[in-house]
């Protein structure tokens, strides 16, 4: 039977799975669904930009004042809302459905790391286990569960854009300009593959929103509100708004913070070039709009299994391991997608490319998150605040310049940020090594009701609904 911990650790992975097949499947796709005037890129980088904004001063207090439960829920409600938008696309509706989405995206990220971080230190003190091993397995279990939603997302979108009969063919000409060999500025070429019926956008759209909203009540029935008692206790503490607000920039004094700051950024930019270069600039081009699903089902589906992979083979071979080994694979592939002209021929190389590119991100997502609660496990919603901040301004700047520089010039960019990672991040850990981050008692993290005292004078904490 499983642990109540471990329960609310599938239901908050269960919510995210199904709100993400939705925002997933939306994303793969903005690029080249809605490549008119770049609007679909824009959306995107408008997304980051809030996200950017609303990490500054949002997830603390929301969840201070809602608790991690409510926080995720009014979020998802946010992440739903620009599939309505997506419904009829324009800049009247993308872009401010885009700013709604990018307001509740730090908060719920915060808050569900928040939780699980929470989660993992409660069963890691009541067990007698390594809170880092257990707080590993956790986000390893999140990620393994939550980034299958690309499979789910993305197989949608496929099935439906594959009863579209009016499939583009692609010509020797245009695909001179895919890929990176190719430094012209003609980025729209990939417009040139002919969109899918309205018919067939609203009926996926119309998929996304009703998984959507199935999320939202999956975690509002389902997910112990395991830090009420804390959020009433600050809702009548009055403290000052302005220190509630300030709470994510006081983090930045602490020097950790700041050496991961370009690992961080890095998880932004590998995460936006996947999304935003490589379905527009060597998928669609190449192949086709509809073959972006499956791709990126193969970047989902490995990044899934490494990450459950990842979360438990961390406690054996340290998270340093796992780093290198992602930054080796996305070096590699940098420099193999300078090189490669994308052809059609070679179908099963764009398959590879996203099966690598996923399981390098495994890496990034489970051992990021995991070494910020960690580290600042007194400051939780600060830290992945900040976490989601600097990560966000990486995809925030990806985004910004797709549209004007070349592919070859994103790659090289891209090349820069991972080295300069692969420099300040050994410190963090080397130091970590040195001088371990005290473990914070159980009765700090949970509200919890005294059970009668058994025979043996232990008393056992309850979580509460």
């Amino acid at each position: 039977m499983i642990s109540r911990n471990f329960k609310n650790v599938l239901v908050v992975s269960i919510g995210f799975l199904s709100l993400f097949t939705a925002y997933g499947g939306l994303q793969s796709l903005q690029s080249s669904l809605n490549a008119e005037e770049g609007m679909g890129v824009a959306s995107l980088s408008t997304i980051y930009a809030s996200i950017i904004v609303s990490s500054m001063f949002l997830p603390h207090i929301m969840i201070k004042n809602l608790g991690c439960k409510w926080t995720i829920v009014v979020s998802m409600a946010c992440y739903v809302s620009y599939s309505f938008g997506n419904l009829y696309p324009g800049w009247y509706t993308l872009i401010p459905t885009s700013v709604v989405l990018g307001l509740g995206g730090a908060p719920l990220w915060s808050a569900k790391c928040t939780y699980l971080t929470i989660s993992g230190n409660v069963y890691a003190a009541s067990e007698g286990k390594k809170r880092s091993d257990v707080i590993n397995q956790y986000f390893g279990v999140f990620f393994f569960i939550f980034q299958s939603s690309g499979v789910w997302g993305n197989l949608m979108s496929s099935l439906i854009f594959g009863q579209d009969t009016n499939i583009a063919n692609i010509t020797e000409e245009q695909l001179q300009f895919c890929g990176a060999a190719e430094c012209s500025l003609n980025l729209n070429v990939s417009g040139t593959s002919n969109k899918p019926a309205q018919k067939l956008v609203l009926t996926l759209v119309g998929c996304y929103i009703g998984v959507g909203v199935l999320a939202m009540l999956i975690v509002a029935v389902f997910l112990d509100n395991i830090d009420r008692e804390q959020a009433s206790e600050f809702r009548g503490s009055h403290e000052p708004l302005c220190h509630t607000f300030l709470a994510t920039f006081r983090l930045l004094k602490d020097w950790r913070l700041l050496m991961l700051i370009p690992l961080t950024l890095y998880s932004g930019f590998e995460q936006s070039f996947l999304s935003g270069e490589f379905t527009k600039n060597y998928v669609t081009c190449a192949l086709g709009i509809h073959y972006v699903g499956f791709v990126m089902m193969c970047f989902a589906a490995t990044n899934s299994l490494c990450s459950f992979l990842f979360g438990r083979l961390a406690q054996y071979v340290g998270r340093a391991t796992l780093f290198v080994l992602a930054a080796v694979t996305n070096f590699s592939c940098i420099i193999a997608l300078l090189l490669w002209r994308p052809d059609p021929e070679q179908l099963p190389v764009f398959f590879v490319f996203s099966a690598l590119w996923g399981m390098a991100d495994a890496v990034w997502q489970t051992q990021t998150n995991a070494i910020y609660g960690i580290l600042f496990s007194q400051d939780k919603e600060a830290a992945f605040a900040n976490y989601r901040m600097w990560e966000s301004l990486g995809a925030v700047i990806a985004f910004a310049y797709s549209t004007f520089i070349c592919v070859e010039y994103k790659l090289y960019i891209l090349l820069a940020v991972l080295l300069l990672t692969m420099v300040t991040y050994p410190i963090v850990e080397y130091h970590e090594y040195k001088n371990p981050t005290p473990c914070v008692q159980q009765s700090d993290y949970i509200s919890h009701k005294e059970t009668n005292k058994k025979g043996d004078g232990r008393v056992i904490a309850q979580t509460l609904m």
